[in-house]
């Protein structure tokens, strides 16, 4: 799956080892091969490790197949697969760099504090990785004017699926009426609280401000402030009422595939991970929009969303640093994003990929890339996760209906502003 949320569990399992035979270099010659941009690669047996989360196992053995047949007469390669969910790629590899993957996956957002802690290398080719990929995809990955990973997908947000048996285009627009109407035909509306990846959706267009500070690590949030139109507090009385809805319900993604298929769940919030399943189960009844509005002290606002890019990144400390270079910038090559999209319906970052007309025609894709002019890329510093779920856990657990608005805002921005990583 996709997600940024820190609360994935990370299971390194070694699976298959792909290997290929070198022809004609015989093992452990010191011999180099050129390749065309006078990059000097290393022959003999060659070892990789490459960290991805477990759906994407199928396509990266895809892939690295591939890679070592075109390599084959250059280096007697083996790459070897270990399951690491995305949201655990920092903490695991900057735990332990010089026993760490050579080639991973992650997110944008991860790519500073990698950077910062020695786990990401520059990219060898910075010239041409701007020509082929979206500028905003680059741009996520830079930093002071230099580049520390390849961007492979450029939809790494969430937005709105519904069944049209059940609502109208115009019905989609409000929250209010989505859960209303979820409710009153016995179904629900599934979203996961217990991530503040989603709970933000809430407060990112509301005028009230949360941001990374300058030393990477701490937040500054004024969600707690008592002036304005629209205050926290406003907000917290919103997501108790919603919450207190018998139309909505707080579900993980597993939980709401399974309400998608048996009838349950008829509108949700999800990304393009799930484009596939959902659209499987509701056959021409499928439908996304971008996220709708909700109602907040007398007003209607928008719900917004972070956003992102996944990114393949290299092991500065990789005992085959230009192999798995050159393995990383394979994986992201525009023939690898349109195999992404066509086996996990991932939006490519690389423009070729990007323009073709399976990939345009995709709603899942067009409706993430809409959702993206309400968004912002998630630059947040930890504190901000645990408190979210925290809050989630109140509001659907109803133990926060006891609790003033402003007392709960409070406390949560205490805890996203705290100067230690909890």
């Amino acid at each position: 799956m996709k997600k940024l949320m820190s609360g994935f569990m990370s299971v390194m399992v070694a699976l298959t080892v792909l290997s290929g035979c070198a022809s004609g270099t015989g093992a452990n010659k010191s011999n180099n091969v050129k390749k065309a941009d006078n990059k000097s690669l290393e022959s003999g047996d060659v070892t990789l490790t490459v960290w991805s989360g477990k759906e994407d196992e199928e396509l990266i053995k895809k892939i690295s197949d591939e890679f070592i047949k075109e390599h084959k007469n250059e280096a007697n390669i083996t790459i070897k697969w270990i399951e690491m969910a995305e949201g655990e790629c920092r903490s695991n590899l900057l735990g332990d760099i010089l026993n760490g993957p050579d080639v991973y996956t992650t997110t944008d957002g991860e790519v500073s504090t990698l950077a910062a802690g020695g786990g990401a290398a520059q990219v060898t080719n910075q010239k041409q990785l701007k020509s082929e990929n979206l500028e905003s995809a680059v741009d996520a990955v830079t930093i002071n004017d230099k580049t520390y990973a390849y961007p492979i997908t450029a939809d790494n947000g969430y937005f709105l699926y519904y069944n049209k048996q059940y609502f109208s285009d115009e019905d989609i627009k409000s929250l209010d009426t989505i859960i209303n109407k979820a409710s009153a035909a016995g179904k629900k509306f599934a979203m996961d609280w217990s991530s503040g990846w989603y709970l933000y959706s809430f407060f990112g267009l509301s005028g009230l401000e949360l941001k990374l500070n300058d030393d990477g690590i701490t937040n500054s949030c004024n969600w707690n402030t008592t002036e304005g139109s629209v205050k926290g507090a406003d907000i917290i009385a919103s997501l108790k009422t919603i919450a207190a809805n018998p139309g909505f319900e707080s579900m993980p993604q597993d939980k709401w595939l399974e309400g998608v298929k048996n009838g349950e769940v008829v509108a949700l919030v999800s990304g393009v991970w799930d484009d596939k399943a959902i659209k499987e189960a509701w056959g021409d009844s499928f439908a996304t929009a971008t996220l709708p509005s909700y109602s907040c002290a007398s007003k209607q606002i928008q719900m917004g969303s972070f956003f992102g890019y996944k990114v393949i990144g290299v092991n500065p400390y990789s005992k085959h640093i230009k192999w798995a270079d050159e393995l990383a910038r394979y994986i992201s090559n525009s023939d690898n994003q349109k195999l992404r999209f066509e086996m996990r319906g991932q939006a490519p970052s690389n423009t070729e990929a990007a323009n073709s007309d399976e990939v345009k025609k995709s709603s899942a894709v067009q409706t993430v890339l809409k959702q993206s002019e309400n968004s912002v890329l998630q630059r947040i510093g930890g504190n901000y996760w645990g408190a979210m779920s925290e809050l989630g856990e109140m509001l659907v657990s109803g133990s926060a209906s006891n609790t003033s608005n402003q007392e709960i805002i409070d406390k949560v921005v205490k805890e996203i502003t705290s100067s230690t990583i909890q």
